[in-house]
């Protein structure tokens, strides 16, 4: 098909003006921060702005982009709300303080195109989203860091069936009850038991108790960092 004088116009349109980010989070400030952040930046500006990603889908604003915080007050998973962007033909890049490396390995491998730090620089976090608004992999070390495992902790090599077992086992369920709720015989959940402890050991860390086998879950991010208690 030949390309008309029209479609190159609409073409460099396209490409020249401003990409219209959204952004998905319930503290204000963060939204004020960014937009400030923005401000001087001709191709990209802030287009609409949710507490939660149905609010910003029904806003019904035309977006390249998409920016997510992970822990937001309506409780969502980031995985879903990862998807229901795609669905929606929109890419996220993953906005966080990343104290929560469970949350932050759902929204990695859920797909988004990155994830960056609220603490990075000014000048990293509109690089980073020019990229993104662009369709580009933002490679940060917490991106990174989600998909293969924090590279400060070596790797036990669980496999998915452990997981499950030292999932549910250190969230405090009892064997029995991991059995039960698996589908495995009591001693083969033992024995499970026993090789994750084994595979800890022979890494360097040790998980000899129920309080230890907690901790490396959490290290490992199979289970979410526990809630501060803002009233203590």
């Amino acid at each position: 098909m030949t390309e008309t004088h029209s479609d190159r116009g609409e073409l460099a349109d396209s490409e020249s003006r401003p990409r219209r980010i959204g952004v998905v989070e319930d503290h204000e400030s963060v939204v004020i921060g960014l937009e400030a952040m923005l401000s001087g930046h001709p191709n990209l500006t802030i287009a609409a702005s949710a507490p939660t990603v149905p609010d910003l889908l029904g806003s019904g604003q035309q977006l390249d982009l998409v920016i997510l915080d992970l822990r937001l007050a309506d409780g969502s998973s980031p995985k879903s709300n990862v998807e229901q962007l795609r669905d929606a033909g929109l890419e996220a890049l993953v906005f966080t303080s990343a104290e929560d490396p469970y949350l932050v390995r759902l929204a990695a491998k859920a797909g988004v195109l990155g994830v960056l730090r609220k603490s990075e620089p000014t000048a990293t976090v509109i690089a980073a989203i020019d990229a993104a608004a662009n369709g580009e992999q933002v490679v940060t070390t917490e991106w990174a860091a989600a998909i293969d495992g924090d590279p400060g902790l070596h790797d036990v090599g669980l496999s998915p069936r452990q997981r499950d077992v030292l999932a549910l086992y250190a969230s405090g369920e009892k064997a029995a009850r991991v059995a039960s709720l698996t589908g495995l015989a009591p001693h083969t959940v033992n024995d499970y038991l026993a090789r994750i402890r084994a595979k800890y050991a022979e890494a360097g860390r040790p998980a000899r108790t129920k309080t230890d086998l907690y901790k490396r879950a959490v290290e490992d991010g199979w289970l979410p960092v526990p809630k501060r208690d803002n009233h203590g």
